[in-house]
């Protein structure tokens, strides 16, 4: 597939950390960019509030989406499966999967941009320091994208929409020193996979976070010390 340059862009923005930093890597990279922010149940809104707000600071407009998973399947959306807080097992699918969540972002995003002539969607997955999520590995997004270039119209006419994965082989670190590189405003992200106050330092996402916040030798605005 040949993909001919367009400077303007998707992306999927959740409020985290690595969203966050693909979001200003787009901006630093020229992309005239939209957010899409997924309202799909989760059990908090914390990661909701928080991409509107890197939103208003880089400038950028963003659209909620409001999907609904009514089968759940996850611990994040089902209230009745905690949150695992012991760390994950090696070559695991931990509870905190949900299934197919990055086949239907994508889907969204590839949808969004054909209707309003972007040509390149940002995702910031990781398979370098992350949970063992199957839909955040290489090999899923380089199917995805053939699948999009054979059944976009974009694709069809050759003139398809590029799925970018800026942060896919970066370790935790790397991000972290990218972010702070970009200006990325660290204080206006969330990672936890719990909506309280502070967060709660134990889920595997806080664990990673903080793994990559103390090898970066950078400070987290959200921790308090």
């Amino acid at each position: 597939m040949l993909f001919i340059m367009n400077k303007k862009a998707i992306v999927l923005l959740s409020g985290g950390l690595d969203s966050a930093t693909t979001l200003y890597y787009a901006l630093n990279e020229g992309y005239s960019v939209e957010a899409l922010v997924f309202d799909y149940g989760q059990k908090h809104k914390r990661e909701i509030r928080c991409a509107q707000a890197l939103a208003r600071v880089a400038g950028v407009p963003a659209f909620k989406v409001k999907i609904a998973l009514p089968w759940r399947g996850s611990s994040l959306l089902d209230p009745g499966i905690k949150v695992p807080d012991k760390g994950v097992r090696k070559n695991t699918i931990p509870s905190t999967y949900v299934p197919a969540r990055n086949i239907i972002f994508v889907s969204f995003a590839a949808s969004c941009a054909e209707a309003v002539g972007a040509r390149t969607v940002f995702i910031g997955a990781n398979a370098v320091d992350y949970s063992g999520y199957p839909d955040c590995r290489p090999e899923f997004f380089s199917a995805f994208q053939k699948a999009l270039d054979a059944g976009l119209k974009a694709g069809v006419e050759h003139r398809g929409i590029r799925i970018c994965t800026p942060l896919l082989k970066l370790s935790k670190a790397g991000i972290v020193r990218l972010g702070t590189r970009l200006g990325v405003p660290f204080e206006k992200t969330w990672s936890c996979y719990n909506g309280e106050g502070v967060p709660c330092g134990v889920c595997d996402s806080c664990r990673l976070r903080a793994g990559g916040f103390k090898e970066a030798g950078v400070r987290d605005p959200l921790v308090k010390n």
